[in-house]
């Protein structure tokens, strides 16, 4: 859509405000809001100006102003907002240079897409992220110089089972046993049908929804692959829409990764496919069906993916998720259809246009920009040095004995290990441009002090239990 299609979209839709969106650095929306009258020509071409001292590790107050550019093609209207309102996906520029901010994370993604059609490796990259999530009746957590705890309640939890509910109508789902339940048990199948049509009027192409493995009303809403960059919008909108929701029906939904203990997380699975001249470039006759291109892709995702992790799972609930036999990855390994591994190659559709990669590392605390970036440079690296993946690992990987184990690479156990790993293994997000030295020092700087280092020096409540009557 261009600037005056949507200038004329607005006055036939009668839209009285214009909402500007973008990306924080560590992966939360941003907005601010214009009367409708305000956005002109003008607006695309110049942008409006802003303090950007006050985002999260970006700019210092001495260099503060930066400005917003709207994306026409980004445009859909707010299902929530009372007054009818626009919303606009912004990228962000610097007000002197006019160039795109290097620690913007949309303009990271765009660059990535760049630089894979700069070496001619393919033209489009398509990514496919199943977000998964929860939703509570419930949550409330302190933490202080005296105290600390979190509490989380669901009428659907296992542990409900005998609660006083005048009257308990029973069907609570049982750890682990929550996957593709029918009503009454899916109690959220309502919910989420909501969520799913609110998305197609946002433009999202929704393929189901179910609910997932874990107890507590958790559930996926799978939406159809697109190219990279318009995908990670795509994922801004379904965590906003998920949230707003559960919210209008007295309810709170998280992405968090591991909020319940003992029972499966939320990751952010991600089907990854190039293609070039309309062609599948991941289709071939090698193992699952894979082409060498595939392959070598792999090698890259495996030899990368410590580093990947501290943007890919950028929390230090993350690594609560990574645990063995609970639907998450440990060891850094490939195969067809084994859900165990790092990455599996779906066997569903023999349709050549069908063949990916599923990259299930990920968690959905990530921030899709910049974690859609990471992996397609680690495929880009992977291609064009020709890394190997050596041999697919077939077996279940939870069940695997300590010697078969320390042959095969295993992911970080911690954030601070991941960061570690980012630290040492870089390169590859630097070639072209894409991340910079000043995002990646920028990252692990923000990650280990506001972060890491906050969680090392706060006593768990779980110590207490542990270490009181030493």
């Amino acid at each position: 859509m261009t600037p005056r299609e949507l200038l004329a979209f607005n006055r036939e839709k009668e839209i009285r405000a214009v909402d500007f969106r973008f990306m924080d650095f560590p992966g939360h929306w941003k907005h601010f809001t214009i009367p409708v009258e305000r956005l002109t020509d003008n607006v695309f071409e110049d942008g409006i100006g802003f303090n950007a001292s006050g985002i999260r590790g970006w700019q210092a107050i001495n260099e503060s102003d930066m400005l917003v550019v709207p994306d026409p093609d980004s445009a859909y209207i707010d299902p929530f907002a009372r007054e009818r309102t626009l919303t606009l996906i912004c990228n962000i520029k610097d007000p002197l240079t006019r160039e795109d901010y290097s620690r913007d994370p949309r303009n990271v993604a765009r660059k990535a897409v760049h630089f894979l059609r700069q070496k001619r490796i393919a033209d489009v990259a398509y990514f496919g992220p199943e977000v998964e999530f929860f939703v509570f009746d419930e949550v409330r957590f302190d933490q202080n110089q005296h105290s600390a705890y979190y509490y989380v309640d669901s009428a659907e939890g296992a542990w409900n089972t005998g609660r006083e509910e005048n009257p308990n109508l029973a069907h609570k789902l049982k750890y682990r046993e929550g996957y593709f339940p029918c009503p009454p048990a899916d109690s959220f199948h309502d919910l989420r049908s909501e969520i799913m049509l609110t998305l197609q009027e946002c433009g999202l192409i929704v393929e189901s929804h179910h609910h997932e493995v874990a107890t507590a009303g958790q559930g996926e809403i799978d939406i159809r692959y697109g190219e990279l960059l318009s995908t990670a919008d795509n994922v801004l909108k379904y965590k906003y829409i998920v949230k707003n929701i559960a919210r209008k029906h007295g309810k709170t939904a998280t992405f968090m990764p591991k909020p319940l203990f003992q029972d499966c997380g939320n990751g952010m699975h991600i089907h990854v496919s190039l293609w070039k001249n309309q062609e599948n470039l991941f289709a071939g006759s090698r193992y699952s069906g894979l082409s060498e291109m595939a392959e070598y892709a792999i090698g890259g995702l495996l030899k990368h993916g410590p580093a990947l992790c501290a943007i890919t799972n950028p929390t230090t609930n993350s690594y609560k998720r990574l645990v063995p036999g609970f639907d998450a990855p440990v060891q850094l390994a490939y195969s067809s259809r084994n859900r165990s591994a790092a990455i599996r190659i779906p066997v569903y559709s023999p349709n050549a246009s069908a063949k990916r990669i599923e990259y299930r590392v990920p968690d959905a605390a990530c921030n899709p920009y910049l974690g859609f970036a990471g992996i397609l440079m680690a495929i880009i690296d992977g291609i064009t040095n020709k890394i190997s993946p050596g041999l697919p690992l077939d077996k279940d990987i939870y069940d695997l004995g300590m010697e078969e184990l320390k042959v095969v690479p295993r992911l970080p156990q911690d954030l601070n290990e991941a960061l570690d790993a980012l630290q040492k293994d870089h390169e590859f997000l630097l070639q072209g441009e894409v991340f910079t030295e000043d995002v990646i020092d920028t990252w692990i700087k923000f990650k280990r002090e506001s972060e890491v280092e906050q969680i090392r020096v706060r006593p768990h409540p779980y110590e207490f239990a542990l270490y009181y009557d030493v």
